[in-house]
């Protein structure tokens, strides 16, 4: 799907930083299913259930569509900016850029290892429990600071200025999410609330 709309937009295979952009992905997504099949398959099955129509809540289903529709213009912006104007930042730029693309990616799976519930959707299931181990020491919500920091790196990754007009709306939505889900996992996830005590920060440590 990355590959089709960014070639399409740009209407070029001769796209060198979307082909290290969906490479990075790829390698990922592939690394992930064969560490989790091996793992955690309950995690697999958890992840499957994705999209704004899986979501219970219709506030995050609302979310969701945002999300999706950012993101996709994000990808739509940088192959439209691509073939108007060819590359638009320098490679050492986009190098860097993908630098914090493969941290924020490392940083989601390290919220998968340490969070056998961290599912695509935001809902609390029979016997699931708090985490607070590895990155959740830190920070509420790694996961969403790993996509985070992929959102914002994707620009910058695939040479173009234009892709930030939807990378930092979808940044905010996870916000939006994040605020969202806290309520509910305060309610429903008994413990949350003291672990809320515990680590202050949601998203950034230090700062919020």
């Amino acid at each position: 799907m990355l590959g089709v709309v960014l070639f399409a937009s740009a209407w070029t295979l001769r796209y060198w930083q979307a082909w290290l952009y969906v490479g990075i992905h790829t390698a990922a997504i592939g690394f992930n299913t064969a560490y989790f099949l091996r793992h955690d398959r309950a995690l697999l099955q958890r992840r499957l259930r994705a999209g704004p129509g899986a979501e219970p809540a219709s506030s995050q289903r609302t979310i969701q569509l945002a999300t999706a529709l950012c993101l996709l213009a994000t990808l739509v912006l940088a192959g439209l900016d691509h073939r108007r104007s060819g590359p638009g930042m320098p490679a050492v730029i986009v190098f860097v850029a993908d630098g914090v693309l493969v941290l924020g990616l490392l940083v989601v799976f390290a919220t998968f290892r340490h969070n056998s519930y961290a599912g695509s959707t935001v809902e609390v299931v029979a016997g699931q429990t708090v985490a607070a181990a590895g990155p959740y020491a830190r920070v509420r919500h790694p996961m969403y600071l790993g996509s985070a920091l992929a959102f914002l790196a994707t620009p910058a990754a695939l040479g173009s200025t234009y892709a930030w007009l939807g990378a930092v709306p979808a940044t905010l939505a996870l916000v939006v999410r994040l605020v969202d889900e806290e309520r509910l996992l305060r309610a429903q996830l008994p413990g949350y609330a003291a672990y809320c005590t515990r680590v202050r920060y949601r998203l950034v440590p230090g700062i919020w």
